[in-house]
């Protein structure tokens, strides 16, 4: 039986704690391999926000300068990409493959609910919200084990992600200053709220737990998923939105 999430779990690795390559192929083999899975999922997840961008948003944006955005936010994923594929290439894992893959055959960061968005004011919850969702996984790895991984966090990443989330919000906020256009934004949450909550993956995950034994780590899906609510619920409410029930204990269909 695999213990709870909200058991103690005993830390092995400090934040920073392997500090280079070297020190990575020293760690035990568990380590290395849980590692390098999570650092695949996020280097492949953000290809795949490249083509949300490029393949969905840019093609229902209402004017040339929302266009133009969408393409500075895919330059800013692909960026990401780059950044955390040298990672993984000073360890010997090539990703370059990932290049060639349509967003189908990507295994490891499926994503078909941006596949879904059909108008510019979901594609507004979607990157208030979903990039939210995001954040507070990217936000995990600032602190991660492996110092090289981390830095790039901390050097570009989760400022890039605060830009996404502030032009969703943007979006959003200006069309709830009217009636109709609020009552669209409302359309929109109550269709992907829980399908957002569900992206912060299982309740009960063994994998996070290995995450958080090693550092990789440091908050189980089921906190990050309550720090969202509390972030995120007041905000909705302030631009007379209505929060879609149940706003805690979603179960997550997905793992991560």
């Amino acid at each position: 039986m695999q213990p709870s999430s909200n058991a103690p779990v005993e830390v092995l690795a400090k934040p920073g704690s392997v500090k280079s390559p070297e020190d990575f192929q020293k760690m035990p083999l568990e380590y290395r391999e849980l590692a390098i899975h999570l650092m695949k999922v996020h280097t492949e997840g953000e290809l795949t926000g490249a083509d949300d961008y490029t393949q969905v948003f840019y093609n229902i944006a209402p004017n040339a300068y929302e266009k133009l955005v969408c393409c500075e936010r895919a330059a800013e994923e692909i960026e990401h990409y780059q950044l955390s594929a040298k990672v993984l290439s000073d360890l010997g894992v090539d990703t370059s493959y990932m290049l060639a893959q349509n967003y189908l055959q990507r295994p490891l960061y499926a994503n078909e609910l941006v596949r879904g968005v059909k108008t510019w004011m979901e594609r507004g919850i979607f990157s208030f919200l979903g990039e939210a969702v995001v954040l507070e996984h990217l936000q995990e790895f600032v602190d991660s084990s492996y110092a090289p991984f981390a830095e790039i966090f901390t050097r570009q990443i989760i400022s890039d992600e605060h830009t996404h989330i502030a032009h969703g919000y943007r979006i959003i906020h200006e069309a709830c200053q009217t009636e109709s256009g609020r009552a669209e934004v409302q359309q929109a949450l109550d269709r992907f709220w829980p399908h957002l909550l569900k992206l912060f993956g299982r309740a009960e995950s063994p994998r996070t737990l290995q995450y958080i034994k090693w550092g990789l780590r440091k908050t189980s899906n089921d906190e990050l998923r309550q720090k969202f609510l509390n972030k995120t619920v007041p905000r909705l409410q302030v631009l007379g939105l209505k929060v879609p029930e149940p706003v805690r204990g979603d179960a997550a269909l997905v793992e991560v």
